[in-house]
């Protein structure tokens, strides 16, 4: 069995795990800050490597655009931007891919999608990773930037900005924040609990994000007609509360035979990108295929 060093790099924080031969039961290594510059990841993997003992594939999860093994735009990590990363770590087998598809390969491995052909996931969280499945091949798109969501826009008099998308400015953890602190709240997972609990003020201000979200992800589902909507990250646990106005707003816009669209949370939560990095490391360039 090849032994995976499996990263799953973000803007903050840095986790890594060995894959020994069970994918679901990795051996966790390390959570910690995320480098401040390319040295200082490139000592630390190595470090990481060696405490990890006969590693032969390192498979890497980045909050960014991706290209073989070149990262192209890494918005919170730009020193990583046009890094080669196969050039870092010679003789290794290098899989890196942006971190929503990594986490998709998870779930379509060995969790929510399993067994499916075509499917969507949204990893919603501080901001809105995406990624879909089509085929069985989870697409990436003429510069690796296919399906990024968090750019789509229901609404023709946003100005748009070049960091974050209409979606994502709309839609993720930190507009639920925003929502929160209007009604004297201290973040968005605040706000769920109150509408949770059923305050009214609560459950009205979670009315416009999901309306928001499921118009946009109904342009998503007429387009690729997939057998389920994933949503992963942080808005997973909320999925009880968003889900009834989220799908409403999804099948006010779309025909009769896509209303019954599956919505449903990912399995692996904040740890798919640890499980898709270790599978991405074992399949290596063509780790997208996944059947």
């Amino acid at each position: 069995m090849t032994r995976v060093l499996a990263i799953d790099l973000g803007g903050t924080n840095l986790r890594a795990a060995v894959h020994t031969g069970d994918v679901r039961m990795l051996e966790a290594l390390s959570r910690e800050p995320a480098p401040a510059n390319l040295d200082a990841f490139v000592i630390r993997i190595r470090a990481l490597c060696a405490e990890a003992g006969a590693v032969e594939a390192l498979g890497i999860a980045v909050p960014g655009l991706v290209e073989g093994s070149i990262c192209r735009w890494v918005p919170n990590l730009p020193w990583l931007d046009s890094v080669d990363v196969a050039r870092l770590f010679p003789g290794l087998r290098i899989a890196l891919g942006n971190d929503a598809q990594i986490a998709m390969l998870a779930e379509a491995v060995e969790g929510s999608a399993k067994g499916m052909s075509d499917a969507i996931l949204l990893a919603i969280g501080t901001g809105i990773g995406s990624a879909v499945l089509a085929n069985s091949r989870i697409v990436a798109g003429a510069r690796g930037g296919a399906c990024s969501f968090g750019w789509a826009c229901a609404d023709t008099e946003d100005q748009g900005e070049e960091r974050s998308g209409w979606l994502e400015r709309v839609a993720s953890g930190r507009a639920l924040d925003a929502l929160a602190q209007k009604i004297g709240l201290a973040d968005g997972g605040r706000l769920i609990d109150a509408a949770r609990a059923g305050e009214k003020a609560a459950l009205a201000a979670l009315e416009a994000p999901a309306h928001r979200l499921g118009t946009a992800l109904a342009g998503a589902v007429a387009l690729l007609d997939p057998q389920a909507v994933l949503i992963s990250g942080g808005l997973a646990e909320a999925l009880d509360m968003i889900r009834p106005p989220l799908l409403a707003a999804m099948q006010r816009q779309l025909p009769p035979h896509l209303k019954h669209i599956v919505l449903r949370p990912g399995q692996f939560g904040s740890r798919a990108g640890l499980v898709g990095a270790a599978l991405a490391g074992l399949a290596g360039r063509e780790w997208r295929q996944v059947r």
